[in-house]
This record gives C-alpha cells, structure tokens and sequence, in this order.
C-alpha cells in the first residue's frame, strides 16, 4: 500500500463537494471543514460571515495508488463550476470560491498543469478562477456538516444541488465509483 496523501478542495457548499468524494475510489476520507482564511478555529456563522476569509471546503485523504491527484482534480472540475468567482449557482460568498488547496509540490504542479489545459481548450468559454494556494489554517466543520447529503438524502438542497453533481460524477466517471 503506498502512502496516503492530502489534498483539499474547495467547489462551493462542501455538502455538495463531499457527497461526490465520499464516492470516489480510493479516497478513504472525506472531511468538510474551512480553510485558508486569517480566523483560528472558525465556526460556520463566522464563516458566512465572509469577514474570516476562509472557504467552505472538503479534506481528502486518497490511496494514489488508486486514484491519482490528476484523476481527483478531473472530478474536481466537472462537478463545479471553476469560473464563478465568490459563488457557486445560488450561493455566493467568498467561502463559495473555487479552490485547490495543496500539500505538497506536485499536487501544485498538477494543479497548474490542468487549469493551463483547460484553458488552452476554452472548456469553459470563461477563464477559470480557481485559487491555486498551499493549504493553510484548516479546520473541522461541526460534526452536523459531516456526512450531511448522506444522512438527508431528501433535504431541499441535497435533492436540487447536491444529488445532481453526484449523479453527474457517477454518469461521468464510472471507472473510479466504489464498487
């Protein structure tokens, strides 16, 4: 078994970001919590806030074994939108802000590499404003966010956000679903 990793993601509401991670081949933990902002310890009121500077987010721990950072930031960028800046559909805030949030070199690297791809193909039709940033000052979010799309499958915002994305992860990356 080779050594795990840790990377961290930031594509607007985490519950809707974790549901599709909590799904993915050889992630072995999904975590939502807060990072990259000035505030220690946030809690999710301050966050909303928007005055902590931290984004909603969710911590990956993965087997690259089993699925590479590339592979992660490939989903990454099919279930959000990378070129909405503070937001993400409905929600907007700077927690919303789209963002890669690294932990070694070349997750960094990998990170750079496909925003550049992307790019060059105008996949989007709008510059991507992903955040490409080491990670810094994370924290937990409270123990209600956790697993939150796994507990309320029919919650309001789980059936018209969140279950959509997993669905679209599902259809669009078949080969790297938990079987």
């Amino acid at each position: 078994m080779s050594d795990l990793q840790t990377i961290v993601l930031g594509g607007g509401c985490f519950w809707c970001t974790e549901a599709v991670y909590k799904e993915v081949r050889g992630v072995t933990d999904v975590e939502s919590g807060y990072s990259n902002g000035d505030t220690e310890r946030p809690s999710y009121d301050e966050v909303c806030t928007g005055r902590t500077g931290h984004s909603e987010v969710v911590k990956l721990t993965y087997d690259p074994a089993q699925v590479s950072t590339r592979q992660l930031l490939e989903i990454f960028f099919v279930v959000h939108d990378p070129t909405q800046m503070n937001r993400q559909g409905n929600d907007m805030g700077t927690q919303y802000r789209s963002g890669i949030y690294y932990t070694t070199p070349e997750q960094k690297q990998v990170a750079d590499d496909i925003i550049s791809e992307l790019g060059k193909d105008k996949a989007f039709g709008r510059p991507i404003v992903t955040e490409v940033l080491p990670l810094r000052n994370y924290w937990p979010a409270e123990s209600y966010h956790q697993d939150f799309f796994e507990k309320n499958p029919t919650q309001g915002y789980c059936l018209a956000v969140a279950a959509p994305k997993v669905a679209k992860f599902r259809k669009t990356f078949t080969e790297l679903t938990r079987s």
